[in-house]
């Protein structure tokens, strides 16, 4: 595949020195040791000490801490026959104890630039722990909020996701000072987020029309990028499980888009062939896997078990194993891993939560926020005011901000919401906490307290939302309310007349009507990591102007689940309505209001009419139009009029972020190529079509700026 990748970058390849060496190695290798690299454990005893002594396990994960690391190693190079080294893995999402924003949240900030750095810090420090491969970045496409997972990806549009996967795979394959890469794994291949009624590890039946053009840009943008690895999906794929796919893995993947690193399973997915129905028993699955190109076994056991002898009975290939193995290894020659083996020495101490990383954690969360509604300019807040009431279950709460997946992140290195405000605050106001409920339950006893705090203040900061247990794998929601007497909490609050400032702390996007119509400002925080709550405080006094956009379409109620901007047009668009609510959302893609005010103007187009074949100028201005300095992102759309395969109604297919003074005006202009303008079919064919197009330009998927152009075939422009 092609490869890019920037300074400092490191982009897996093939390298023929590398490959004779690999050469050499397969010819040493018996039968079980070959296995043994297609072998990856989730724990350390006796009985697996002594199988890497006899060469029989090639990998781990959940091993972390250098003096582990160092002892695990020791005994692969030094006791083992061919003294091969370990490769050790782990579940870095959002940061490894430095704790960054959930990475939805971190999508909002729609800068690729802040999340590689926030990448390579969450690498640096796993490193430090003896980890050189991470599972990450989530690039699945999720338009389903009710799944728990959508906290771990980039949201609902392929471009962004795309943009973002090519960021966090610079990040993660960063070459540190002093060591080399860590390789990347993007996840989970393929349609994970598409599971049916947003239940974890449901199955996906959906056309190959789609899949490519929605659900695999991301995972081609992240394999371009250079990334060594792949993970392949728990899910079910039009009838076959994608870790026994062989038309996925290994004619699309493998052969089609040329990828030359492994395939690793998710955790004992090769097994699960057999609950999904697709394997009669685990030697089955163990047949298909291997076949399909699923090159390690996550901790199901069930290649070591079965590979070996099957292979001596030719029902398995060798060529198939050696095949993988090669694999394997060339990532591990790739890593450094034969030169230097070992962890860094120093620890953790030296590089966890440096004041840099702190530093970096705060400005992605402040940047992560999202601004959703602020009536007659209540926020920024003056943090000289008289009173103040925090109110809210998740006001003080620590390990709730760190979100799902929170690495190796500690509630006691947290800064909570209440503490941020505390610290910002002038030494003259009152400040007064209510609880008022918990996050999930029917208790109201303490709504009764915060009604009566919010009536002595000026100003109620109420944070409300969802605890980090309520995202995630496998922590799926059928309500994308409020949980608990929460939403009772926000009214009886209200409905004291003290103005309301809402904070949400959430992995997903919430159905929030009521609150919308009540409530005069709401902020969008996320779990916002480890710099959360003096992020937060920020953003709510002014420090930080927020210019977060929303990565995923807000829905005004769970029953208008799937909701995404680039819907499909239909026959009858003027009857695609429900009879209880409006059709569009609550909140659109790519929303995301600022303390100032942007005004769009004169949008224009280099051509009207061109040949398909020649790139097209748009160039907008964008204007400050208020009092404070702030940073926009603007956004490109197109939009294909009439199509052989019909098109989504609108596209992004750029965005800038551009800082104003108050006053200031900037001209903004995009390239549209051809790749632009055209689109891949069933078969992976790239299509371009002469005829009219819409371009928009604005803040969000829903306003902008308009104009239309042509595209005809060059012989027609003679």
């Amino acid at each position: 595949m092609k490869k890019k990748t920037g300074p400092g970058h490191a982009a897996f390849h093939v390298n023929q020195e590398t490959e004779r060496r690999i050469d050499k190695l397969l010819a040493k290798m018996t039968l079980k040791e070959k296995v043994g690299q297609l072998t990856q454990r989730g724990k350390i005893t006796s009985k697996e000490r002594e199988m890497v002594r006899e060469g029989k396990i090639g990998s781990f994960l959940n091993l972390r801490g250098p003096e582990k690391v160092r002892e695990i190693q020791r005994i692969a190079v030094e006791e083992s026959r061919l003294g091969i080294p370990l490769l050790i893995g782990d579940d870095v999402i959002h940061g490894y104890r430095t704790i960054f924003p959930i990475p939805l949240g971190e999508a909002s900030s729609w800068d690729p630039e802040l999340m590689e750095e926030t990448a390579a810090i969450a690498a640096g420090e796993a490193a430090v722990d003896g980890i050189r491969w991470i599972f990450a970045p989530m690039v699945d496409i999720a338009r389903d909020p009710r799944w728990g997972r959508i906290a771990e990806g980039a949201g609902e549009d392929p471009y962004l996701c795309a943009t973002i996967a090519r960021a966090k795979v610079r990040g993660f394959q960063r070459i540190r000072e002093g060591g080399g890469p860590t390789a990347a794994c993007p996840k989970h291949f393929a349609a994970y987020g598409l599971a049916e009624a947003g239940r974890d590890y449901n199955t996906v039946d959906v056309s190959e029309l789609r899949l490519r053009q929605t659900y695999f840009p991301p995972f081609q943008a992240a394999l371009e990028e250079g990334a060594a690895t792949i993970m392949a999906a728990f899910n079910d794929l039009n009838g076959i499980p994608c870790t026994g796919n062989r038309w996925l893995l290994k004619e699309v993947l493998q052969e089609e888009w040329g990828f030359p690193g492994f395939v690793v399973s998710d955790w004992c997915s090769v097994y699960e062939l057999v609950s999904h129905g697709n394997a009669a028993d685990r030697e089955e699955a163990a047949r298909l896997a291997i076949g399909a190109g699923t090159h390690m076994d996550m901790h199901a056991r069930v290649y070591p078990e079965h590979l070996p002898r099957l292979a001596a009975e030719g029902k398995v290939p060798e060529t198939a194993i050696n095949d993988a193995v090669r694999r394997v290894l060339r990532v591990k020659f790739w890593l450094g891993l034969f030169d230097d083996p070992y962890p860094q020495a120093g620890g953790g101490e030296t590089v966890f939560l440096r004041k840099e990383h702190r530093e970096k954690a705060r400005e992605a969360a402040g940047k992560s926020m999202v601004l959703l509604k602020n009536e007659a300019g209540l926020l920024p807040l003056d943090p000289s005011l008289a009173s103040i009431a925090v109110i809210g279950p998740l006001a003080d709460a620590k390990s709730d901000l760190l979100g799902c997946w929170a690495g190796q992140g500690e509630s006691s290195d947290v800064i909570s919401v209440l503490e941020g405000i505390r610290q910002r605050v002038g030494p003259d106001t009152d400040l007064h906490y209510v609880r008022g409920c918990d996050v999930d339950g029917d208790d109201e006893s303490g709504i009764a307290e915060a009604v009566k705090a919010a009536r002595k203040a000026d100003v109620v900061v109420l944070v409300v939302g969802e605890g980090a247990d309520m995202s995630g794998e496998n922590h799926n929601r059928t309500s994308l309310d409020l949980p608990g007497v929460q939403p009772e909490l926000v009214r009886a609050v209200h409905g004291t007349g003290t103005p309301v400032v809402l904070v949400l702390i959430n992995g997903r996007p919430l159905a929030l009507p009521w609150e919308d119509r009540h409530i005069s400002a709401i902020l969008e925080a996320w779990h916002p990591g480890t710099e959360g709550g003096r992020a937060v405080a920020d953003v709510l006094f002014g420090d930080v102007n927020p210019g977060g956009k929303l990565p995923v379409t807000f829905p005004r109620s769970v029953g208008q689940v799937p909701i995404y901007y680039s819907h499909k047009k239909t026959g009858r668009p003027e009857m695609k309505s429900y009879a209880d609510s409006p059709v569009t959302p609550l909140y659109p893609f790519g929303h995301g209001l600022s303390y100032t005010r942007f005004e769009y103007r004169n949008l224009r187009l280099s051509v009207t009419t061109g040949s398909l074949d020649e790139p097209l100028t748009v160039t907008v201005e964008i204007v400050n139009a208020g009092e404070r300095a702030g940073e926009e992102t603007v956004q490109l759309y197109i939009g294909d009029v009439a199509a052989r395969i019909t098109r989504p109604v609108k596209e992004l297919k750029g965005f800038r972020k551009v800082f104003l003074q108050p006053g200031e005006r900037r001209e903004v202009s995009f390239i549209v190529t051809p790749e632009d303008l055209g689109y891949v079919d069933e078969k992976g064919r790239f299509i371009l079509e002469p005829g009219m197009f819409r371009v928009w330009v604005g803040p969000d998927s829903a306003r902008g700026l308009e104009a239309a152009f042509e595209r005809v075939k060059r012989e027609e422009m003679a």
